[in-house]
């Protein structure tokens, strides 16, 4: 991979073992990490929760791709209602 994509960054979670626990600088590394996944996971949750998403539901490439998209832009509309009806 380092050869194709020289630039690129794990980010994925250092993990802790019997006798050598995680230091804070990883502590802290992990919980930024966790914070901007956080924030990712909320779009899928309602994505496939409240949308029901889960499971495809047309025959047709363009039709699921529509719905897919709809949902996308609703999710995240979805996720940031509170700051948006504050702001009224």
């Amino acid at each position: 991979i380092r050869q194709h994509a020289p630039n690129a960054t794990s980010f994925i979670q250092a993990k802790a073992h019997r006798h050598r626990p995680l230091s804070e600088e990883e502590r802290a590394r992990n919980r930024t990490k966790s914070k901007v996944r956080a924030k990712v996971e909320h779009a899928f949750l309602v994505i496939k929760r409240i949308f029901g998403w889960a499971k495809v539901r047309y025959r047709g490439l363009v039709k699921n791709t529509h719905w897919l998209q709809i949902s996308c832009g609703l999710a995240n509309l979805y996720v940031v209602r509170r700051r948006l009806l504050a702001g009224t």
